[in-house]
C-alpha cells in the first residue's frame, strides 16, 4: 500500500494542475472503501502538506467551497492539499434516522479516517503536515490535535511508525463543543454521535474539544464570524480560551460579518472574510520558522 501510494503521488506530481484519488483503507481490515484522499499538488516541491476536511454537519460534505476551492488555493500557494472524503452519517440517516437500528457511520470512524490520512501523507512527505477543517470538519481537524495521543487505528491492527500529531491546525468557523447546550450545533452532534447516543453525557464531554486541550496541542489558526447563524461563534471563543489557558500558540480572527460556509469560494467571501486567506499564509510561515528554524518561501498565487 505504501509503495503504491508513493508511486501514485510521484506520477501525479509530474503534471500541473494535478489531482488524483487515493483509497486510504486499501489493503487494511477496514471496509470503508469510499473514503478517499484527493491530492491537489502544486508545481514543484511543496512547502507544506495540508489535509482538508470539508464541513457538512457530519452528515455530508461541502466539497466545492470547503474542498476543491480550498485545495486549489493552497496549491496556488505552493502547498500540497489532500481533500479527505471522511465517513459521515449520510443523507439517508438525516432523513430516516436508520442509525437508530443499524450502526452506520459514527464516532470514532471520522477520526480514524483522519489519523490514517495523516499517517499516509507523513510516510511520503518529510515537511510540515497540517490539517484544515471547516464547520464540522473544523471539529474533526481540532480532534486530530486533542486526541493525537490515542491511536484510533489500533482497531484495524495498525501501529503507525510516524507521528499522528499534526504540525498545525486551521479550524474555520468550527464546531467545538458537544456539551454546552446553549451553543452546541445539534445537527453535528447527532451526525457525529448518532441519535441514540446524544444523551450520553460522558460521550458528549469526551467529544467537547474545549475540555481536551493540553500542552501537546499543536499551533491553531481559528476563524469565525459574529453573524454566523449556523454554528454559534462562541464555539470558537471556548476553544480560544482553552488554547490560551494551555499556553498554545494560536491566532484567532473574529469577523463581524460573513456568516457560515464561505470556505475559499470567492462568490461567498466578503471583504472581511477574504482576509482569512491573506492571514493564513504568513501565519503558517511563522509556524514553520518556529518549528524548523528557517523561513519558507511561498509562491503566492492569484
Amino acid at each position: 500500500m505504501k509503495i503504491r501510494f508513493i508511486s501514485l503521488l510521484v506520477a501525479i506530481a509530474l503534471a500541473w494542475p494535478a489531482t488524483a484519488q487515493i483509497n486510504i483503507w486499501e489493503g487494511t481490515s477496514c471496509k470503508a472503501r469510499t473514503v478517499t484522499l484527493t491530492a491537489v499538488l502544486p508545481e514543484g516541491e511543496p512547502v507544506a502538506s495540508i489535509i482538508v476536511c470539508p464541513g457538512g454537519s457530519y452528515y455530508w460534505h461541502d466539497t466545492e467551497s470547503e474542498g476543491i476551492a480550498v485545495a486549489n488555493w493552497l496549491a496556488d500557494n505552493g502547498i500540497a492539499a489532500y481533500i479527505l472524503n471522511y465517513r459521515v452519517a449520510g443523507v439517508a440517516d438525516y432523513l430516516f434516522a436508520y442509525r437508530a437500528i443499524l450502526r452506520g457511520n459514527r464516532h470514532p470512524d471520522m477520526i480514524c479516517d483522519l489519523q490514517r490520512s495523516i499517517e499516509l501523507v507523513r510516510e511520503q512527505y518529510d515537511g510540515p503536515v497540517g490539517v484544515m477543517g471547516f464547520s464540522a470538519g473544523g471539529h474533526l481537524a481540532l480532534s486530530s490535535g486533542s486526541f493525537a495521543g490515542t491511536n484510533f487505528l489500533e482497531r484495524y491492527d495498525i501501529e503507525p511508525e510516524v507521528s499522528l500529531v499534526p504540525d498545525f491546525i486551521a479550524a474555520i468557523y468550527p464546531v467545538v463543543t458537544m456539551s454546552e447546550e446553549d451553543i452546541v450545533h445539534k445537527r453535528s452532534r447527532k451526525g457525529l454521535m448518532g441519535r441514540s447516543r446524544v444523551h450520553d453525557k460522558s460521550l458528549r464531554d469526551s467529544l467537547s474539544l474545549e475540555q481536551h486541550v493540553d500542552s501537546t496541542m499543536p499551533p491553531v489558526f481559528l476563524v469565525n464570524c459574529k453573524d454566523d447563524d449556523v454554528v454559534e461563534y462562541h464555539n470558537s471563543e471556548l476553544m480560544d480560551s482553552a488554547l490560551t489557558a494551555a499556553g498554545i500558540l494560536h491566532k484567532r480572527l473574529l469577523f463581524e460579518t460573513g456568516g457560515h460556509g464561505f470556505g475559499a469560494n470567492p462568490e461567498k467571501l466578503n471583504p472581511e472574510t477574504s482576509e482569512w486567506q491573506e492571514n493564513f499564509v504568513p501565519w503558517l510561515d511563522t509556524i514553520v520558522l518556529r518549528q524548523n528554524g528557517h523561513r519558507i518561501q511561498f509562491p503566492i498565487g492569484d
